[in-house]
């Protein structure tokens, strides 16, 4: 096989970052519309991610984050975003970098895209997903839909 000097594995898996960006963007400007709501896990170890010490020792690994109802100042920038969420009635800032996103889903239009190092893969329903939800509005954990669905699948373009 020849060699991939252009790295196309990494452009397509930054070009599907982007549309992780552009939906917090969407929902920043104009707040979620309809069922839509987010469900984003990442790395609590990315060394760009800053989280409250006592979620970080409650999350040593990774993080899912649902933005749904209550979610405050949520700021999308080129290489991070950042947003307020309540946590055991406690609000807490989180900064997010797009390299730390492992997983992004939706699941009221079941579409969700995971993020590795070797780069976009399938996205399981966050059921078989084994993440715990964290930032959750009080009261209920919302509707985590069924998966399976448009869910974005690169491994074809994948280097072998």
């Amino acid at each position: 096989m020849a060699d991939d000097f252009l790295q196309y594995d990494r452009l397509v898996e930054d070009a599907m970052r982007s549309v992780v960006r552009r939906a917090l963007e969407e929902a920043a400007e104009n707040g979620l519309p309809g069922n839509h709501h987010f469900y984003i896990t990442f790395s609590t170890r990315h060394p760009a991610a800053a989280v409250p010490p006592r979620l970080a020792a409650q999350y040593p690994e990774t993080m899912t984050i649902v933005l749904q109802h209550q979610y405050y100042g949520l700021e999308v920038h080129s290489t991070h975003f950042e947003v307020t969420l309540s946590f055991n009635r406690m609000q807490e800032r989180l900064h997010v970098p797009w390299e730390a996103v492992t997983v992004f889903h939706d699941p009221s239009v079941d579409f969700g895209l995971r993020f590795s190092r070797e780069g976009v893969e399938p996205l399981l329903p966050v059921e078989e997903a084994g993440e715990e939800e964290a930032g959750q509005p009080e009261g209920g954990k919302g509707d985590k839909g069924e998966g399976g669905g448009n869910v974005v699948s690169l491994d074809r373009f994948r280097k072998k």
